[in-house]
């Protein structure tokens, strides 16, 4: 795959900056999609599918080029959480994660016109206890609406909530940064 060659289907600042972390070249080119799965899907497989979407409407008006596309889903309890619908719901959501554990899955799509690569990594994110004066600070100060379970782990909230996690740190971000270098060297 040529390393120049790249386009990013998503508009998330911080895949942004975790591609041009590693040095990749590319740029943004986005479509609009819905971001659904279908019921019966399982939860562990709805990220990767919603990236397939993505990186097949970029696609279909940039076959010569590879796309990379991916979705992040924050799972607590066997159940997903999406991203804040405003200030209230945020709060909720944080509140729900607060002194527990969650999973976060962010499926990603390679696509170009000789392969489709797809795969998912999982991270386990524990939060210490939060109080409610701390999840109202973040939520006003940091404004967490186009995040997946209302929070960022490289802003404030994951230097001071953060209790510990499993896996890596910048799926939690949005990318499995490391992997996708893999794949792409492969």
């Amino acid at each position: 795959m040529n390393h120049t060659n790249y386009i990013l289907a998503s508009k998330s600042p911080r895949r942004k900056h975790l591609l041009e972390l590693a040095n990749i070249q590319f740029e943004i080119i986005t479509e609009d999609t819905v971001e659904d799965f279908p019921d019966d899907l399982e939860i562990s497989k709805a990220p990767v599918f919603i990236a397939k979407n993505k990186a097949n409407a970029v696609f279909m008006k940039n076959i010569d080029r590879t796309i990379i596309a991916a979705d992040t889903v924050v799972v607590l309890e066997n159940k997903i959480i999406g991203k804040p619908k405003d200030r209230k719901d945020a709060i909720e959501i944080l509140s729900s994660l607060s002194g527990k554990a969650h999973e976060v899955i962010t499926g990603v799509v390679v696509m170009n016109q000789q392969k489709t690569i797809e795969f998912s990594d999982k991270t386990s994110v524990s939060f210490h206890p939060l109080t409610q004066e701390q999840i109202v600070y973040y939520v006003d100060t940091f404004k967490p609406y186009d995040k997946a379970g209302a929070y960022a782990i490289q802003e404030w909230i994951g230097a001071v909530g953060i209790q510990s996690i499993q896996g890596c740190f910048y799926n939690v971000m949005g990318l499995p940064i490391s992997k996708l270098i893999q794949i792409l060297n492969s």
